[in-house]
């Protein structure tokens, strides 16, 4: 339902990928074999007379049987097992397709469980409570300050959030095989602090933009980069320019697709450059223009934005990792037509040192923290409701000015961290209402990962995960997240209900705070500004 609004990219993709001419040529071949067939066969199977009474007889039986079996109907989609690969064979496409159409905003408390509505923020307040932080309000609130010297430089910063470039293809994050980021993981191990334990809130680029930009939880249903109330929400620019800071996002592709350009230059993002900026690409795909090309006119962008003597956050999606994995001959020793994925990944890491290269050689390298991030891994799979193994995903944060030594960092968090890692490095005072927490100063059991798949969302902590799903279900995981299998448990403990108590809270309160239109700080910047040295 989602690819219906947006023919030109899917079009496109569909045709650059697959043999779509000898598809449909065979497609019809058939059909015209097939009556050809018929009419030899079956010469007089149209020929027979029915009487009105008939037809009549024929045509409302029909209608009474489907009034019948109506009621049975479940536009939720089939759970007939704990096995999510099952529930997916038996899915009714039909049913999907119009399920798709009617629930992109979801009656959260309808579908889901639920907490008394004080208990609820009470325990999302706990969650989200961390040292230097304080709530500004008591009661239906996270609203709170975060301590910091306004004394701290504001370095720039510069945020790549990487199409499709999960943990799975990264040597330095254990892939077996031979590394696919030789680039990537030479930074990431000699310059940069690298962080192992971290998984994706999605499977779609506009999860890891809600996730990473706004810290905010996967609700079910669409994204709010989607939704009908994200005229106003927290992002990281937001945060950043009442800071003081210039913003900017970069984007090789439409800014039209999933509404991307319309959340970002609403929610903080002074600018928005996309495709239609790039005067004669010399590569693109349905998907956009190539990474490398992307990537030398953010150098040149930052450039002037350095020169200006304004700090600024600079953001870039990708988008070459991507099917049908086409990029410019030449750059890689692998021939772009064989159309791979791995290629792809390849041809990703080596736009990326390209880009790394080039900013060592400007002035901004040494007042800038640069923070390579995945939006989603590669694919999914797996049985589980939420498929976990294949959400892992890599963060990396590099600079002189953030980065003393290189280092790994093994605590585990999601897509929400990364705005408040990166402002906790920052180090300056600010206000937030985001549900993630700055990485670098959390204690190894307060690691949270917060999920989505299809209609059903998760958390995360330690090795227990409890699942949501619709109509009030609940299901426990059991195991190391970086197991493919982790075991679903017939029986949960008490430890796990308080767990799942915890989810509810933080999935409903999130929910709240969206449909209400109160995931924002209200005030002109310089109100704000005033308040955090209070």
């Amino acid at each position: 339902m989602d690819y219906l609004y947006y023919p030109k990219e899917v079009g496109v993709n569909i045709w650059e990928s697959y043999p779509v001419l000898w598809i449909v040529l065979i497609c019809l071949a058939l059909a015209v074999a097939w009556l050809f067939g018929a009419r030899r066969l079956f010469p007089t199977m149209w020929n027979r007379g029915f009487s009105f009474k008939s037809r009549a007889l024929h045509l409302f039986g029909g209608l009474a049987l489907i009034v019948l079996i109506a009621p049975s109907l479940n536009l939720a989609g089939a759970h007939v097992s704990s096995d999510r690969t099952l529930n997916e064979v038996g899915n009714n496409g039909d049913l999907a397709f119009l399920a798709a159409a009617r629930t992109r905003n979801l009656d959260y408390a309808a579908f889901y469980k639920t907490l008394p509505k004080d208990e609820a923020y009470l325990r999302a307040r706990h969650v989200l409570a961390e040292p230097g932080s304080q709530f500004v309000e008591e009661g239906q609130s996270i609203h709170r300050r975060l301590a910091g010297d306004v004394a701290r430089p504001r370095l720039n910063v510069i945020l790549f959030l990487e199409e499709s470039l999960g943990s799975e293809f990264w040597g330095c994050l254990g892939r077996k095989e031979p590394t696919l980021t030789p680039e990537m993981d030479k930074l990431a191990l000699e310059e940069g602090i690298l962080f192992t334990n971290l998984y994706a809130s999605g499977n779609r680029t506009v999860r890891g933009f809600e996730g990473v930009l706004s810290s905010f939880p996967p609700l079910p249903g669409d994204s709010i980069v989607k939704r009908d109330r994200s005229e106003n929400v927290e992002t990281i620019a937001r945060v950043l320019k009442r800071d003081g800071y210039s913003t900017l996002f970069l984007y090789g592709g439409s800014g039209f697709f999933d509404d991307m350009r319309s959340f970002a230059v609403r929610n903080g993002y002074d600018r928005f450059i996309e495709q239609k900026h790039f005067q004669n690409p010399s590569f693109t795909t349905g998907w956009g223009v190539c990474d490398e090309e992307v990537f030398m006119r953010a150098i040149s962008e930052f450039h002037d934005l350095a020169s200006k003597g304004q700090p600024f956050l600079g953001t870039i999606l990708s988008v070459s990792n991507h099917k049908p994995y086409l990029y410019p001959k030449g750059r890689i020793p692998e021939d772009p037509a064989k159309q791979t994925r791995e290629n792809a990944v390849k041809y990703s890491d080596f736009a990326l040192g390209q880009f790394f290269r080039a900013a060592k050689k400007e002035s901004f390298w040494t007042n800038t923290i640069f923070v390579v991030v995945a939006d989603h891994g590669a694919r999914v799979y797996g049985k589980q409701s939420i498929p976990i193994h294949s959400y892992e995903i890599p963060l990396v944060i590099l600079g002189p000015a953030a980065v003393k030594a290189s280092a790994r960092v093994s605590q585990l968090g999601c897509s929400l961290d990364v705005s408040p890692t990166i402002l906790g490095l920052l180090g300056r005072p600010y206000q937030s209402l985001f549900f993630g927490r700055d990485l670098l100063k959390s204690k190894p059991e307060e690691g949270r990962v917060f999920l989505n798949h299809n209609r059903d969302i998760g958390m995360l902590a330690g090795e227990r995960m409890v699942v949501l799903g619709l109509r009030q279900t609940d299901e426990f995981y059991q195991g190391d997240p970086k197991v493919v299998d982790v075991n679903l448990l017939p029986q949960p403990t008490d430890t796990d209900r308080e767990l799942e108590k915890d989810a509810i809270a933080i999935y409903q309160v999130a929910d709240d705070l969206y449909m209400h239109r109160r995931y924002r700080i209200d005030g002109p910047p310089e109100a704000v500004a005033i308040q955090l040295t209070r």
